[in-house]
């Protein structure tokens, strides 16, 4: 805000109407702090919205305190300006005696003037009127900071400290309020005169202030008032009377000669203020207009340059179509000379209709319409880190080079971008075969209900589901202590009541994880509560080996694809142990700061780990070196439970944040990559672990409604949803169950098949079901064959 002597430079002059109007160099340096302090607004805002708040501060960023004003050490006394102000101020405390209120805080901290001397009561009278004085102080000084208070945007300055509220109240306290009487207008009329004595009596400091204000109290008025101006010292005694019956009322104060005494060129001096405060406000608002038709050209331009990008991708597609056109009549021929299909004019029609089905699968999608705008988001992103990877092989700037190809001679040249070679079109390919799998299934299926005979033991949360290396078999385990392995296909074709494991092997405590061995068929590792890591061998029913390291629990154990002697383990010990299978002792440990709850190697190397912590980050080590992260994934905000490997660069976590993170390890600045490629939400988890598993870039978690959910890697929103229903054992009936969640979930294999449990036990073999029979393997393929083109 403009200090006080700036403000006063800018009020009435004795001189007249010439001399009030200032230099043309002076205007504009106080029109600009306004544009520069609106244009500090709108460019501090990266929306095209702008706040209302935002202008009228803006238009009030003048404002001052007129306790601030008062006590300006560099003020000199104006007597039109004086009295402009007072006159201002009698009219507001008419208004409100008129009204039957008691203003009662006729006091300069409760008024602020503008830059142009328009003075404002920033306490509603009506409100001050309710309580007594000693409640007041406090609510004042709290309001008069609100509108002048010391923010660094604003720049305002700050107002008086409270010892000098304080004091104010003193000083415009009114002898009869000194001794305990009610407040009555009088009192109104008493602190009138004080403030007419401050406005022509200015002191350059506060000791000589307190000496004048308290002898203002015994009606002892300072030489130079009395000298200087003796007309306006004489109507402020009469003000300030000490008989509250001797003071003037309001309407007498305004019949006065003092107040209606005609006084040279105020009128006029009044009506150029207006006008030069009118035209200043105009201009202030053609500034504003000007700013906005900015930036909505930039958006224009913008979108222009959009429509420019979009353009060249239809023309690439088309060319992309016309190609698979042309295979695919020579395809047409190739069979028709075969015998494959029927001849004639209804083989021409059946094409034409397959022709129109194509058209219009997109449409009637409503999966596909109810997330357009996510769908486009994903688009734009696809082809920005096209852009960009285009750019830097070019050692170019990827916006730069973005807005350049698509600004030349008007017309869309963005395939400047990429010169005809192999990253032609580069963004098709990953953008159509997440479109692809997106469209390709409508819903879960049940396939089969494993039904075990333990079913009401209320001991059957299962924590972990994994497949062997070919499929066929799969293993539970949980808090019943118990690895239970079904064969898959048995239970999927046979119509059985009760399903039992074809293996079983107990263990001494509850059991957190398991892991088969994707080089030896029959081995299986477990993990417990107890931080035990164990080595079963399947066809014999026996136990390996056992490893007992860790000092807590183990969450999670992952074997290596790549080495299947090495063995991951995660504890809530903060260490994440490697271990030889064959040795049966660790051969490395990486110690962490927090409980570790994930392990898992990628499937294309044994010497490099991901895992997830309860410090809410994910970590990706190159175990040659240990001692520190290769990468560090920061972005989830609650514990990391898991992690799953999409391929060897990407990487998927789960965490209890409410989301799945997709993370492209190349993506990483200095080891640190906070810039995950998706956030996936749709499913709820904020206490439970409730699994993951990925497959052919889908990806499967559970949901503490009971729900499993099913996404793909290309676009941020479920695929696919499937609820567990609750049944009654005893009446048999669906019922609701908040407590139940989806506790593990696994794919089989690469296969659209997956199995999930829940917390009760419940396990279902579910399968991923295609949309609209036909139709969308007649668009999977016409995508996949655009693909290839």
């Amino acid at each position: 805000m403009e200090g006080s002597s700036e403000s006063n430079s800018r009020g009435l002059n004795t001189s007249g109407v010439s001399e009030f109007l200032p230099a043309e160099r002076d205007r504009s340096k106080s029109f600009l702090s306004h544009i520069g302090y609106v244009r500090s607004l709108l460019g501090s805002h990266k929306e095209d919205t702008l706040r209302a708040d935002d202008i009228v501060r803006a238009l009030k960023c003048e404002d001052v305190s007129l306790r601030q004003w008062l006590d300006n050490p560099e003020r000199s006394v104006d007597a039109f300006e004086c009295f402009h102000v007072f006159r201002q101020i009698v009219e507001i405390v008419n208004a409100a005696h008129s009204q039957g209120v008691v203003v009662h805080n006729v006091r300069p901290s409760c008024f602020v003037m503008s830059s142009f001397n328009r003075v404002s009561f920033i306490e509603s009278a009506s409100c001050s009127d309710s309580g007594s004085d000693e409640e007041r102080p406090k609510e004042t000084m709290k309001k008069s900071q609100e509108v002048g208070g010391s923010s660094k945007e604003e720049e305002f300055q700050p107002f008086p400290m409270k010892e000098i509220l304080a004091m104010e109240m003193s000083w415009y306290t009114s002898p009869e309020e000194d001794t305990g009487c009610a407040n009555a207008y009088a009192s109104d009329v008493y602190r009138l005169g004080v403030l007419l004595f401050e406005l022509f009596c200015p002191v350059s400091s506060r000791e000589e202030k307190s000496r004048t204000m308290s002898s203002l109290r015994h009606r002892v008025l300072p030489p130079q008032i009395l000298l200087n101006w003796p007309k306006e010292a004489s109507f402020c005694l009469w003000l300030l009377h000490p008989e509250p019956s001797y003071r003037p009322s309001m309407s007498e104060l305004l019949k006065s000669e003092f107040i209606n005494e005609p006084r040279e060129s105020l009128e006029e001096r009044e009506a150029a203020i207006e006008l030069r405060e009118r035209i200043e406000e105009q201009e202030l608002l053609l500034e504003f207009l000007f700013l906005i038709q900015q930036r909505k050209q930039e958006t224009a331009d913008k979108l222009k340059d959009t429509v420019s990008l979009l353009s060249s991708d239809i023309d690439q597609v088309l060319k992309r179509q016309l190609s698979l056109k042309q295979k695919g009549n020579d395809v047409f021929s190739f069979l028709v000379s075969r015998k494959r299909i029927r001849q004639g004019a209804e083989g021409v029609e059946a094409e034409e209709n397959e022709d129109d089905a194509l058209d219009s699968t997109l449409l009637e999608s409503s999966r596909l319409m109810i997330n357009f705008k996510k769908l486009e988001s994903v688009f734009f992103a696809t082809r920005y880190r096209q852009i960009k990877a285009s750019a830097s092989a070019s050692n170019d700037k990827p916006l730069a080079r973005y807005y350049s190809a698509l600004s030349s001679d008007g017309k869309s040249s963005v395939s400047n971008l990429t010169q005809p070679d192999s990253r032609q079109g580069g963004w098709i390919d990953p953008f159509l075969e997440g479109l692809c799998k997106y469209l390709t299934f409508s819903k879960l299926r049940v396939k089969a209900d494993l039904k075990q005979g333990d079913s009401l033991n209320s001991a059957n949360l299962v924590c972990a589901i994994g497949f062997d290396r070919d499929g066929e078999l799969f293993a539970t385990a949980g808090v019943n202590k118990k690895i239970k392995i079904f064969e898959c296909e048995s239970i999927i074709n046979d119509g059985r009541d009760i399903h039992y494991p074809v293996v079983e092997l107990a263990s001494r405590s509850k059991l957190s994880g398991i892991c088969w061995n994707n080089y030896i068929k029959s081995q299986i590792a477990s993990s417990n509560f107890e931080g035990v890591v164990q080595v079963w061998d399947v066809a014999r029913g026996q136990l390996v080996t056992e490893m007992k390291e860790h000092e807590k629990r183990v969450w999670s154990i992952d074997i290596s694809t790549a080495d299947p002697t090495l063995l991951a383990s995660g504890s809530d010990d903060g260490s994440v142990k490697l271990w030889s299978i064959n040795q049966g002792v660790s051969i490395g440990t990486i110690k962490t700061k927090a409980n570790v709850c994930c392990v898992q190697f990628p499937s294309d190397s044994g010497r490099s780990l991901a895992f997830g912590s309860a410090d809410h980050r994910v970590y990706y080590y190159d175990l040659r070196n240990p001692k520190l992260p290769l990468c560090t994934m920061i972005g989830h905000t609650k514990t990391v439970s898991y992690v799953r490997f999409v391929d060897s660069s990407t990487l998927v976590s789960s965490s209890t944040d409410n989301t799945l993170k997709l993370w492209d390890l190349s993506m990483s600045v200095s080891g640190v990559n906070e810039a995950p490629v998706h956030s996936f939400m749709g499913h709820t988890n904020l206490k439970n672990f409730v699994g993951l598993s990925v497959s052919d870039g889908y990806l499967a978690t559970g949901s503490e409604t009971n729900e499993v959910y099913v996404y793909h890697k290309a676009f941020p929103m479920p695929v696919l949803s499937y609820k567990f229903k609750t049944v009654d054992p005893v009446s048999g009936l669906e019922v609701e169950d908040a407590s139940q969640f989806i506790s593990s979930v696994c794919w089989r294999g690469q296969s659209s098949t997956l199995v999930a449990a829940n917390s009760t036990g419940n396990i279902k073999i579910l399968e991923m079901e295609t949309i609209l029979g036909e139709r969308v393997v007649k668009v999977e393929t016409w995508l996949l064959l655009c693909i290839c083109v």
